[in-house]
C-alpha cells in the first residue's frame, strides 16, 4: 500500500476530528491557533453550545461561526483532520438556508447605512472639530 492511499483509507475510517482541526480543514480560520482563540473566545457554537476546541465532530452535527459582521450556521458533511484546497474545503460543509438568507440581508443592510451616512473627502479642520465637540457635549 502506498503512502497516499493508507492516508485516504485512514481519512475514511474517521468516526471524528477535532473542532479545531475541521474548522481549519474547512478553511474557516487561516491558522488551528486562530480557530482554537475563537472556539475559546465564544464566537462558534457546536450544535447550539458552546465548545472547547477538543471536541470530536461528528458527520451531521450544526456549527455556528460568527466571523466580523456574518454567521453562518453550517451543517457538517464530510470530516477532514486536514487542509486543502478551496473546492475541496467547500465540500465539507453544507450551509443552511437560513444562514444564507440572513447573512444577505445583513450584507443589504450594511450597504444600505453606508449609502445613508457617507464619509467625508476630507477631515475636519481645528475649527470643525471645536464645533463638532460643543454639539456633542450640549446633547
Amino acid at each position: 500500500m502506498t503512502k497516499n492511499s493508507q492516508k485516504n483509507s485512514k481519512q475514511a475510517n474517521q468516526d471524528s476530528v477535532r473542532l479545531d482541526k475541521w474548522l481549519w480543514a474547512a478553511r474557516f480560520y487561516k491558522t488551528r491557533a486562530i480557530a482554537k482563540n475563537m472556539i475559546d473566545g465564544g464566537k462558534v457554537f457546536y450544535n447550539g453550545q458552546r465548545s472547547k476546541s477538543s471536541k470530536a465532530v461528528s458527520i451531521g452535527d450544526k456549527i455556528r461561526i460568527r466571523q466580523g459582521f456574518d454567521e453562518r450556521e453550517v451543517i457538517v458533511d464530510i470530516l477532514a483532520d486536514t487542509r486543502r484546497d478551496a473546492t475541496f474545503a467547500q465540500t465539507l460543509y453544507t450551509e443552511t438556508q437560513d444562514s444564507i438568507n440572513t447573512r444577505e440581508k445583513t450584507a443589504e443592510a450594511r450597504r444600505q447605512g453606508i449609502l445613508l451616512s457617507p464619509a467625508s473627502d476630507t477631515k475636519p479642520d481645528k475649527k470643525q472639530r471645536r464645533q463638532i465637540r460643543q454639539f456633542k457635549e450640549r446633547n
